[in-house]
C-alpha cells in the first residue's frame, strides 16, 4: 500500500514513537489522525504537522470517544487506510513490594489502557476499512500495534506492563487471521530501549547503562526508526501476523 494521499489513525501521537510516526507519514503524502489524551501536546502536534493532520483529544478505551473521533475524520478526510496503536503507559511497580502487595487497580489500568485501549481503537477503525475499494492486491487497509521486548523479557516490576504487551503480540496472528477476508493486514512491533519522553526523564548515567545493553549499535533507538519501519510495513503487503522485534538485538536478562 503507498501512503501517499492515504489517511491513517495514530494513537498517542501527540509526542514519542508516534509522533515521530505521523510526522514520517505526512512527509510520504499521508493525512494522519492523531488521537492522543493530552491537549496541550495534541494542539502542537498538529500545528506543526500542518494541514495533513486532524487532533482529536480521545481516551482510547471509550469506545464512544473513538468511534466519534472516526466519524469525524472521514467526514473531513475521507476513507482511513490504516490505524497505527503507539498509546500505552507503563508504571514500574513490584507485585509485592515494602509497601504491600501491587494495587489491583494499577495492574487494571495498565491492562486497560494498553491492551484493551489498543483492542478498541482497532476494532472501530477495521469496521470502517472493510468497506474501503481493494486496491489491485485486495488490500483494504491496515493494522499496526506497538507491544514491547518486555512481552518476552521482562523485567521486575513489569508484571502488568509484560501483560498487557504480551495479549498485544498474542492476538497478532488470530486477528490476522479473522481480517484477511477483509484484505486488513494485521502486525505489531516490539520496541526495545528507544528514546522516548519516558527515558529521557532518567539520568544520563541511566540511559547510558540501558544503551550498554544493547549488542547494536550500543545506544537508544531513536523514534524515526520506529516510524521507518511502520512505514515499511504499510507498504510491504506480504507482512501479515508478524510481530516484529525492533531492539538491535537486546535480550534483557
Amino acid at each position: 500500500m503507498n501512503c501517499h494521499k492515504r489517511t491513517f489513525v495514530i494513537s498517542g501521537a501527540a509526542s514519542g514513537l508516534g509522533y515521530a510516526t505521523a510526522e514520517l507519514l505526512v512527509q510520504a503524502g499521508a493525512n494522519v489522525v492523531i488521537l492522543d489524551i493530552d491537549p496541550i501536546k495534541g494542539i502542537e502536534a498538529q500545528k506543526t504537522l500542518g494541514e495533513k493532520s486532524l487532533f482529536f483529544q480521545v481516551d482510547i478505551c471509550s469506545s464512544d470517544a473513538v468511534e466519534d473521533a472516526i466519524s469525524r475524520a472521514l467526514d473531513t478526510l475521507g476513507p482511513i487506510s490504516g490505524i497505527i496503536n503507539c498509546a500505552g503507559i507503563g508504571p514500574a511497580i513490584r507485585v509485592v513490594g515494602k509497601d504491600g502487595p501491587h494495587a489491583l487497580a494499577d495492574f487494571q489500568k495498565v491492562v486497560e489502557v494498553n491492551l484493551v485501549g489498543t483492542f478498541n481503537t482497532l476494532r472501530l477503525v477495521a469496521n470502517r476499512m472493510q468497506m474501503n475499494e481493494p486496491n489491485a492486491d485486495g488490500e483494504r487497509g491496515v493494522v499496526i500495534n506497538t507491544a514491547s521486548v518486555a512481552a518476552f523479557d521482562g523485567q521486575i516490576g513489569q508484571a502488568a506492563y509484560a501483560a498487557s504487551k504480551g495479549g498485544i503480540t498474542a492476538m497478532t496472528l488470530p486477528i490476522a487471521r479473522e481480517f484477511a477476508r477483509m484484505g486488513i493486514r494485521v502486525n505489531c512491533i516490539a520496541p526495545g530501549i528507544f528514546e522516548t519522553p519516558l527515558l529521557k526523564n532518567l539520568s544520563p548515567e541511566v540511559q547510558k547503562s540501558l544503551a550498554e545493553q544493547i549488542p547494536f549499535p550500543k545506544r537508544l533507538g531513536r523514534p524515526a526508526e520506529f516510524a521507518s519501519l511502520v512505514k515499511h510495513i504499510i507498504e510491504n503487503t506480504q507482512l501479515n501476523g508478524e510481530v516484529v522485534r525492533l531492539d538491535g538485538g537486546i535480550r534483557m536478562q
